[in-house]
């Protein structure tokens, strides 16, 4: 797997100063974690389930989650389940001598079912990368993870856990601070198989009886902005004790009455049929979620979790690393500046201090690895292009 794999090479070399790097299923945890890129969510009740699994890896995507939970009703849980099982059959069958898959996760609803599905997927469980474990707290999560230890046992190979921060417990203010200490413990217990936290937003938005409009971002719901705050504060340091956090879902991808101006500037779209692609992205509510994914970024969140194939592309685009950020961190990383001290950025317009900024260097760098930096007058907007219509 690579991040614009799914481009062809010529137009890859036109884009890139540095190409993603190739990556498996079986390469080292820090470097999955931020592979993750857009992760594309899926009812495990679809009947063409491999099928899709496979379009949408010739699409460009790189990791999916097939929903057990929220996504079908308490009556169907059973034949999703059953269905998974065909489905892996046939995915095995199909990708035996053809391209491989996506990194694939199971979200499911209670921890019997990660060690029964282990075993019923048989020798098709090496198709899958883990489960994503729902409404994650120190006292549910136990009771996961060590279902998720057997099941490693059954499948006689790594299997990761993606913990969903998304429990009342966590949003209420009176039980936040011993909720996330709780889930800081535990998931430091499971170190080696935590691939990444989720943020499950649309339950916190639940439990006040709120929904954010396609206007408005995550950060503009300032309940929902105090605890990502407070989950990246406890739960995401550079210090060696965090983790990777995803950003939240965007819910949107239809038309509907605009009350706001459009939030994308004019000019960077202004060549070619980048004008249409503005057009489009402003007719389906898109300018909103790519305001989203650069707010994810800043405040610590790397990734996202999708529920449609068009949000896909938007967040590998702004995942690219700018031949601006690369020039930084390598200056800031370089041996003989150990010791410290400012730098004039190469590009003559910001302030470089290596102490402070080190941190911030050394993810742009892992980012970077997984999914390339862009030539020095590329932007955005043609990687979405060229996203779009790989």
């Amino acid at each position: 797997m690579r991040h614009f794999g799914h481009i062809p090479s010529t137009v890859r070399s036109g884009l890139f100063h540095r190409e993603p790097a190739e990556f498996t299923a079986d390469s080292p945890a820090r470097t999955l974690a931020v592979a993750l890129g857009a992760t594309l969510y899926s009812p495990a009740t679809r009947p063409r389930l491999a099928d899709d699994i496979r379009k949408q890896a010739a699409r460009g995507v790189v990791s999916m989650v097939l929903c057990l939970e929220d996504s079908i009703s308490d009556a169907d849980v059973e034949a999703g389940e059953a269905n998974l099982v065909r489905q892996f059959r046939d995915l095995a069958e199909a990708t035996a001598t053809g391209p491989g898959v996506p990194l694939l996760f199971i979200r499911v609803r209670e921890p019997h079912q990660i060690t029964d599905l282990t075993a019923r997927l048989g020798d098709t469980i090496g198709l899958l990368s883990g489960f994503v474990l729902p409404k994650f707290t120190e006292a549910r999560g136990a009771a996961f993870l060590e279902a998720l230890t057997r099941a490693e046992e059954t499948a006689g190979r790594r299997l990761y856990a993606m913990p969903v921060l998304e429990s009342p417990e966590l949003l209420h203010l009176e039980t936040r601070a011993d909720t996330l200490a709780g889930i800081a413990s535990i998931t430091d217990k499971h170190r080696d198989r935590v691939l990444a936290l989720r943020l499950g937003v649309t339950d916190f938005c639940s439990a006040y009886g709120l929904r954010r409009s396609p206007d408005m971002t995550a950060y503009d719901v300032k309940i929902v902005a105090n605890v990502i705050a407070d989950v990246v504060n406890v739960l995401g340091r550079a210090d060696g004790t965090g983790f990777t956090i995803t950003g939240p879902v965007w819910e949107y991808f239809r038309p509907g009455e605009r009350i706001f101006k459009p939030q994308l500037r004019r000019s960077p779209f202004l060549e070619g049929r980048a004008e249409d692609l503005r057009t489009a992205l402003i007719e389906h509510d898109m300018d909103g979620l790519l305001r989203e994914i650069e707010l994810d970024r800043a405040n610590g969140l790397l990734g996202k979790t999708c529920i449609h194939p068009t949000h896909v592309s938007p967040v590998h685009a702004l995942s690219v690393v700018s031949h601006e950020e690369w020039s930084d961190a390598q200056d800031i990383l370089r041996p003989e500046q150990d010791g410290g001290g400012v730098l004039r950025s190469a590009y003559t317009n910001k302030m470089n201090e290596v102490k402070p900024h080190r941190a911030w260097a050394e993810r742009t760098l892992v980012r970077a690895e997984v999914f390339g930096v862009a030539r020095e007058d590329v932007g955005f907007v043609d990687l979405l292009a060229a996203g779009v219509t790989g």
